[in-house]
Order: structure tokens, then C-alpha cells, then sequence
């Protein structure tokens, strides 16, 4: 009768390993030194940027975080979650940098991502059209601006989202520096 009971035993400790699933590793957006705001404060000037909304492609708006593989293949990475839905890790990483409080003027931005790339080895690339809006006056027109940019990123997930982070930052440049713009032009995309 114990023969029988600990090979059940034995059965059902093989049956919860194989059942074991790697843990779930979770990324940010958001970038950890604060060298990237003071740095973007001098450039920051009279003006108060408010993120209105930001729109991102139903294929990489979901909680883990998808890769390229190939021209015409996404992959959807099991083990590697955003910290938060996608739409929240950009808002939280352009709020970080782009200026908030205590400004002269009020700008409010709005982001349409046409197209967000992870290709491990290769780079990882943000497509987004922008949109400014003077919240002070309606004498200054809307400005429609674009910024494609390409980072080079390495194998690992980390570095990917580290590129990613690096686009960011570099959104982040140029909405302030269009913002602050007394005469309100788009500046260069890279």
C-alpha cells in the first residue's frame, strides 16, 4: 500500500515541475538617472508641456512587450512584461522629462505613434506624428510635427528597452524644444 502512495507522490511532484513556468520579468520605460531631466531643464525655458493623449498600434499595445523577428513576423515575448499598459510607461517616461510645473505658458501635446519597433540585434524605433496646442491662447495655430527615431539596440531585452528609453528622451527634446520655440517650429527628426 506505501508502494503505491509514493509513486502517486513522486507522480505528482514531476507533474508541478513540469508545470513550472519561468518567472515574469517586468521592463520600464522610464529611465532611472535624473541626469536626462536636469539636462533637458536648461532647454526647458517658459513653458509647462501637459500630455493630452497618446495613441499606440494595436499590435505592441498590450502588456508584454513584442519584437520583431523578421519582415513580416511579430513576436509576442511571454516572459517580458511592461511595468504597466504601454500608453502608461510612455506617459510616465515623457512626463519625467518634458517641463511641468511653474511655467509662463501652457502647452499641451498629443502623440500618435504610428509605429513602434523592437528588432533585437538591430535597433529599436519609434514612428510618431505630434501635435502642439497653445492652452493660454487660441491666437497660436496648431502645430503638426513628426519624429522617427532610431536607436541601435543589442540582443537582450534590456538593451531594447534601454533604446527605447533613449528614443524617449529624444521625443522629449524635441516637443520641448518646439514648445519653447517663440517662433513654434517642428524641429529636425533623426
Amino acid at each position: 500500500m506505501a508502494f503505491p502512495r509514493k509513486i502517486m507522490l513522486a507522480a505528482a511532484v514531476l507533474l508541478l515541475a513540469a508545470c513550472r513556468s519561468d518567472p515574469i520579468q517586468f521592463h520600464t520605460l522610464s529611465p532611472t538617472s535624473t541626469s536626462a531631466q536636469s539636462a533637458s531643464a536648461v532647454q526647458r525655458g517658459n513653458v509647462e508641456v501637459q500630455i493630452e493623449t497618446i495613441s499606440i498600434p494595436p499590435q505592441v499595445d498590450r502588456q508584454q512587450i513584442v519584437v520583431r523577428q523578421s519582415d513580416s513576423s511579430l513576436a509576442i515575448l511571454e516572459g517580458h512584461w511592461w511595468g504597466a499598459s504601454l500608453v502608461d510607461e510612455m506617459r510616465s517616461a515623457l512626463a519625467q522629462q518634458l517641463p511641468d510645473q511653474g511655467a509662463a505658458r501652457k502647452v499641451s501635446v498629443r502623440l500618435d505613434v504610428q509605429r513602434l519597433d523592437s528588432l533585437p540585434g538591430q535597433y529599436a524605433l519609434i514612428d510618431v506624428n505630434w501635435r502642439l496646442r497653445d492652452l493660454d491662447t487660441d491666437a497660436r495655430p496648431l502645430l503638426y510635427c513628426r519624429s522617427r527615431l532610431q536607436t541601435a539596440a543589442g540582443v537582450s531585452i534590456d538593451e531594447i528597452v534601454i533604446a527605447h528609453q533613449q528614443n524617449l528622451r529624444q521625443l522629449a527634446a524635441e516637443i520641448t524644444q518646439a514648445a519653447s520655440n517663440t517662433a513654434w517650429r517642428c524641429s529636425s527628426s533623426s
